[in-house]
């Protein structure tokens, strides 16, 4: 320290949970009262200098839902910088959304805020449950060189009390805090939480007190003569009297400074003081992993399993699926319209705070949250139809006549940045009957789909299966007529596409042929085995899987073991119950069941039943109500036992190197985790697994504060054990938690179900819908490591297992577009993952981005085409930032995110 005077900057904010112990609306109407009382505080009082809005421009958009009027009077105080807002739409959990949804909250919040002006230019994270380690590098790149959080650091109590350790992982709050790539920010960890200058007494002897003992706290690990004061907590209305009270604070204390301060001028301050060399470095993610770990609150990845999987369809739907074709009719000189994207953005991010799709709320809220979902679903897929059939109108299917009468062409989007071969299934229409022209049932009824043949452009035949054939009523909506209602024949047509490009689409059709006969090998060629060139799978009588890489005999055996434990824990944090032994199917004989089998796909039905218990004994619910925190129960499983049924498809297609699984169960039970075993038998101490812009190099084991029995960890994508000889890979739908146990196999345990019955936290909730009881589904896939691969490689399979194909029905038409197509082609090595393609948010260039996922430095080159003039560098926020030198390429920096501006020429 320098001697200097001591400054205390008092930050007056809320922290604005919109939905948690109580329903959005009830949080609404406190919101209301809170905002009302700002308001008026900042008219009233020329002294309360500044407030933080808790850095969500949501805020605004909730407040004014029902106070328009005070737009101007918001504005205002924006404009004389007494209010600051953004950077963020909503404070998000980091971990629980994707990548692409974490930038589109900075963008959307950023517009936002921009509109009102007076940006809080701090990357904040007050209350979020760990932090992405990608968060330095895309705050810098958004022009933030700032971050305060509240969790993730130092070995601290509840609430980021700070304890009597020996050691942190820095000594003072404020820390350098680097990403992969070694972009830094300063990072400022609230040491004694966000509440450490809550309701400042006015009273000369009451304020004596107080500040002696906070002067103290904050001076202790501040490495700067700026002592930082949270004047604020969780929904906390307005401190009226502030302005006194730092009165008789400057009074009692005149060898301080006080001021009523705002970020903005706090970092200021903090960074004309401090020098790099006074702050230790901190790397990549902070998940609080020197601590005891039972208070990360990492089990929030398995609360309310289903929030997360429809979240992780809606989020794919959005970025993967959308946004990509909206890029293609862009590319034909259709308009996108950005303002539906931002609603059904939007829509989706209002699920996206930590209480939201932590799901660790009450249970009104998630049942809201299942409503948002569905909304903005439901209007992505109407975007994405109306898109698609822009698209469809322009491509040329006359070809088909050439090959057989009668042609029902069909087209397959492929909206992923690689070649993608796999199994599509597509509803086809083989006949509509309209009302308006006197539909007959028994007509569409009796239409033949016999003597089909599917064929593609060149002619090439394909084996195809129909199934769910039924007469259905539908309807169209024309533009410029009433409603259309008619009956039709349809039918899903599933068969095997090969080597469609990235950005591509490639048509098919049915036409009436004579079918080409021909010796097909079936993939379950032998008993309870599914084979193709690269992979065998053996079906064991447990109903676990051996695989096997034909090429070098490699074999992966007893996976896809079910493990069920009891839970007395809560909505925050796994606690298995006192004297609890785990319940597996590994000794257990399970019913084994071919159900389809074809030259490009088969399928197994495995179904096991067994017993477990009914939910935890009496006691758990009278210590929930005693408030007897979760790690000191004594509550044991019931006695009283339930049949537990769990049927699992487990297919495999013609030339995939991965094992697809679907599973379906009653959840009958409660108080209790599910599980599904994955025995590696791989020497590692560590594993990799799918984070933000990242794949995250974790440690197997925890380190050595570590208490907790359990070390969950979350994931997006996938999660990975691999050795210099072989590997599994193991990637999925919405499972956002897994763990590598500490057992000689290093078993990877994958969460399916979290069930319990409070929320946590600081007082009782109960939370019955919080037990999921009822069906469950879940969806993973599991990629061995063949020989000849690398680990990159099956990364990038990875990613694609969660994109579904995009298929259209359209007429024989003649069309400016062929019938297949590649809307933009780019080269890139393997190492660099490709996670976002849409039309700029404000402006006319398109933007993609990719992100590289290894030390090493790699580059894109996007291929010349007709529809493109020229590429730029960008950052994340869509803005230009170098020329590109070299012509269409673009070099990628080892761990970089790196954002691409195109530029069309636009039909």
């Amino acid at each position: 320290m320098n001697g200097k005077k001591k400054t205390i900057h008092i930050i007056s904010h809320t922290h604005w949970d919109r939905e948690w112990y109580l329903p959005y609306e009830k949080h609404h109407y406190l919101l209301i009262e809170f905002m009302d009382q700002l308001l008026d505080t900042l008219e009233k009082d020329p002294q309360f200098k500044s407030f933080h809005l808790d850095g969500q421009t949501i805020i605004l958009d909730d407040y004014l839902e029902v106070r328009p009027d005070m737009k101007d009077k918001i504005k205002q105080f924006i404009d004389e910088e007494r209010i600051h807002i953004g950077p963020w739409y909503v404070l998000q959990d980091e971990f629980l959304t994707s990548s692409e949804s974490n930038i589109r909250n900075l963008q959307y919040g950023m517009k936002d805020a921009k509109k009102w002006g007076n940006i809080s230019k701090i990357g904040y994270f007050p209350d979020s449950f760990g932090n992405m380690g990608q968060a330095p590098q895309i705050l810098h790149q958004a022009g933030i060189k700032h971050a305060a959080f509240g969790r993730g650091v130092k070995p601290t109590g509840f609430n980021n009390l700070v304890s009597e350790a020996d050691s942190y992982e820095s000594p003072y709050s404020e820390m350098r805090w680097q990403a992969p790539n070694g972009s830094e920010v300063t990072g400022i960890l609230f040491a004694n939480w966000y509440c450490n200058g809550n309701e400042i007494p006015e009273d000369k002897e009451a304020a004596k007190k107080y500040w002696d003992g906070h002067i103290e706290a904050m001076e202790r690990y501040a490495a700067s003569d700026h002592l930082l004061m949270l004047n604020g907590c969780d929904h906390q209305p307005v401190q009226t009297n502030l302005s006194a009270a730092i009165q008789t604070a400057e009074e009692l204390y005149p060898d301080y400074e006080f001021i009523h301060s705002n970020f903005n001028q706090y970092i200021q301050a903090l960074d004309e003081q401090l020098t790099v060399p006074e702050l230790k470095e901190v790397k990549g993610e902070l998940r609080s992993q020197h601590t005891d770990g039972w208070g990360t609150l990492v089990n929030t990845a398995s609360s309310r399993v289903y929030l997360k999987q429809m979240n992780q369809e809606v989020q794919t739907l959005l970025e993967k699926e959308v946004e990509p074709l909206a890029t293609f009719s862009y590319l034909l000189g259709e308009d996108d319209d950005r303002d539906i994207l931002e609603y059904a953005w939007k829509t989706l991010m209002q699920n996206h705070p930590h209480d939201s799709i932590c799901g660790c709320s009450v249970d009104e809220v998630h049942r809201e949250m299942v409503t948002r979902f569905e909304k903005s679903k439901y209007m992505a897929e109407s975007y994405k139809q109306a898109t698609m059939k822009k698209l469809g109108a322009k491509i040329d299917t006359t070809i088909f006549n050439k090959y057989g009468k009668e042609p029902i062409p069909f087209v397959v989007f492929n909206t992923t940045g690689l070649g993608k071969t796999g199994v599509v299934t597509v509803e086809i229409d083989f006949m509509r009957a309209y009302f308006a022209d006197g539909a007959h049932r028994q007509s569409v009824e009796a239409f033949d789909l016999d003597h089909y043949i599917l064929v593609d452009a060149d002619g090439n035949e394909y084996d195809y299966h129909l199934e769910d054939t039924a007469v259905v009523f539908d309807y169209d909506l024309p533009k410029h007529q009433f409603r259309q209602p008619y009956l039709a024949k349809r039918a899903k047509v599933s068969f095997e596409a090969k080597d469609i490009p990235l950005f591509s689409h490639s048509t098919f059709a049915l036409v009436k042929a004579a079918k080409k006969e021909r010796e097909k090998q079936q993939i379950a060629s032998s008993k309870n085995t599914l084979e193709n060139k690269q992979v065998r799978v053996e079906i064991n009588t447990n109903g676990s899987l051996t695989i096997i890489d034909k090429k070098t005999g490699r074999t992966f055996s007893n996976l896809l073991i079910y493990e069920n434990t009891g839970d007395i824990g809560n909505e925050y944090m796994y606690r298995e119950a006192n004297d609890d032994s785990p319940i597996t199917t590994e000794n257990e004989t399970a019913q084994i069941q071919l159900i389809e089998n074809s030259s490009f796909r088969a399928t197994y039905l495995i179904t096991h039943q067994f017993e477990i218990p009914e939910s935890a004994e009496a006691l758990l619910e009278k210590e929930q109500k005693q408030l007897v925190w979760f790690t000191s129960r004594k509550a044991k499983r019931s006695k009283k036992t339930v049949l537990f049924t769990m049927q699992t498809k487990v297919s495999l297609e013609k030339h995939s190197t991965g094992v697809n699984v679907d599973v379906v169960y009653d959840n009958n039970a409660k108080d209790h985790r599910l599980r599904v075993l994955f025995p590696t038998n791989i020497q590692s101490d560590v594993h990799y697994a799918d984070a933000i812009f990242e794949v995250a190099k974790r440690n197997n084991r925890p380190a050595g504060e570590w208490t907790n029995p359990d070390y969950s960890q979350h994931q997006q994508a996938f999660v990975s054990m691999h050795d210099s000889n072989q590997g599994i890979t193991i990637t999925n739908k919405g499972l956002n938690e897994y763990e590598v146990l500490r057992d000689e196999a290093n078993t990877i345990a994958m969460t399916l179900l979290r069930a319990v019955g409070e929320l946590g936290d600081w007082g009782y909730f109960p939370t019955p819908e919080a037990q999921c009881l009822g069906q469950q589904t879940a969806s993973f896939k599991i990629y061995p490591h063949l020989s000849g691969t690398t680990n990159e490689q099956v990364y990038q399979q990875a990613y694609q297992y969660v994109v579904p194909w995009s298929t259209l029905q359209i007429p024989v038409q003649d069309g400016e577009v062929a019938s297949k197509h590649q809307y933009l082609s780019y080269q890139a090595k393997d190492n660099l993952v490709q996670t976002s393609l849409k039309v700029a948010t404000n402006k006319e260039d398109l933007m993609i981005r990719f992100f590289n996922m290894t030390n090493k430095e790699s580059s894109i080159e996007i291929k010349e085409q007709e529809n493109i003039a020229t590429i730029y560098e960008s950052n994340v926020l869509e803005e230009k930032v170098n020329e590109c030198i070299d012509n269409m390429q673009v070099y990628v920096k080892q761990f970089e995110i790196k954002s691409i501006g195109i530029i069309p020429r636009r039909k």
